[in-house]
């Protein structure tokens, strides 16, 4: 059983990046539906990702050494970009539902890990700090997996040629859909891609989100290819709404 649902188009990885407008009018949903709930956690994630690279700014100033952008602070902006894009507030929903239980994990995954980045975000003397959109959300994701990764997980993967931290390549299920269907000229841009199907020997549902490359991403991985970037990393030669990620959820049954 697999299907695909029109999300609309995003934006990816390191700069600019932008959340989905998924939820029902008025913030009602079915919080225990798989396609609705995972389209919310890809959402906060988003939402997360964008608190950050609008501080890149402040992140990196170095001569700042209180620079106040503690969990709660990137959380409670993470909440009001959330709930602007989708009309919903992810701490009302109720914590007896599984979307609630994701919900709090998700959100408590995005404080720890700011707040145990202090060190980092407030070093003085020293510019580009390496805490970028695109490391913050792989730490969010393992800190929600330690969590409730018996229940959910959520990683940002893309085609196994643009992964740069191997702890991020996607796996054969994900490999296989990338190739056949989020690559393919003819699928729609932002469409995602959902099947049940197994993982890790258990029944689960699992929906890929394609992300695009903005001209904000392509400062880092743009042309020219195989020039060292800001990161360190060699630039992939990308252009302008190419695939330049995925957010792969998946929810065990």
């Amino acid at each position: 059983m697999r299907g695909a649902s029109w999300i609309g188009r995003g934006l990816v990885l390191a700069i600019a990046v932008a959340g989905l407008t998924l939820s029902a009018p008025g913030g009602s949903f079915a919080a225990d539906d798989d396609e609705e709930i995972a389209l919310n956690l890809a959402n906060l994630l988003r939402s997360a990702r964008a608190a950050i690279a609008a501080h890149q700014d402040l992140i990196n100033d170095p001569g700042s050494d209180d620079k106040g952008l503690t969990g709660e602070v990137v959380l409670e902006e993470t909440i009001a970009r959330f709930q602007a894009d989708n009309d919903l507030d992810p701490r009302t929903v109720e914590p007896d539902t599984r979307m609630g239980q994701l919900f709090q994990a998700q959100m408590s995954a995005i404080k720890e890990v700011v707040d145990e980045h202090q060190g980092t975000i407030n070093r003085p003397g020293v510019g580009f700090k390496g805490f970028v959109p695109a490391v913050f959300g792989r730490l969010v994701n393992e800190r929600f997996k330690e969590k409730v990764g018996d229940q959910a997980q959520i990683k940002v993967t893309a085609p196994v040629e643009l992964v740069r931290n191997r702890g991020a390549r996607p796996d054969a299920w994900e490999t296989e859909h990338i190739e056949a269907e989020l690559l393919d000229p003819a699928w729609p841009n932002g469409q995602v891609f959902t099947a049940v199907t197994e993982q890790d020997g258990r029944e689960a549902f699992r929906m890929l989100v394609p992300e695009y490359y903005s001209a904000g991403c392509l400062a880092c991985h743009g042309e020219p290819k195989g020039e060292i970037d800001i990161t360190g990393y060699p630039m992939e030669g990308g252009q302008l709404d190419d695939l330049g990620g995925v957010i792969s959820i998946t929810l065990f049954r």
